[in-house]
């Protein structure tokens, strides 16, 4: 488990320091010089990219974090789809995963379906 809560805990940092302060600042500021009407289009997209990668890491945030606390209250690695344990190649590749391959497979398969 101590292996997959350093995975865990370093993924956590990665995701944080993409979603920095630092570098939301520098997306929003305003250049100096003032800018042609190309230039702010590539500004508004970036942002929007921006926004959009944001709104992602946060998302893997919660699931790693979720992950943090499957490890602490003793059920990290069971699947919560059929309670079956999952295999620690796919920990070793997600350690955040929530499920094994055929559930993921199956919650992939639902998503999909029209509503």
């Amino acid at each position: 488990m101590a292996r997959y809560r350093q995975a865990l805990e370093a993924k956590i940092a990665d995701v944080r320091s993409g979603m920095s302060k630092r570098r939301a600042a520098e997306m929003v500021s305003r250049p100096e010089e003032p800018l042609d009407f190309g230039d702010w289009c590539q500004k508004s997209h970036d942002e929007w990219l921006f926004v959009n990668q944001n709104r992602i890491e946060a998302g893997q945030l919660k699931e790693l974090e979720a992950a943090l606390d499957r490890i602490s209250q003793g059920d990290y690695g069971v699947c919560h789809g059929c309670r079956e344990p999952i295999a620690p190649a796919r920990l070793e590749a997600v350690p955040w995963a929530k499920y094994c391959v055929r559930c993921q497979d199956e919650a992939v398969e639902l998503e999909s379906l029209p509503k």
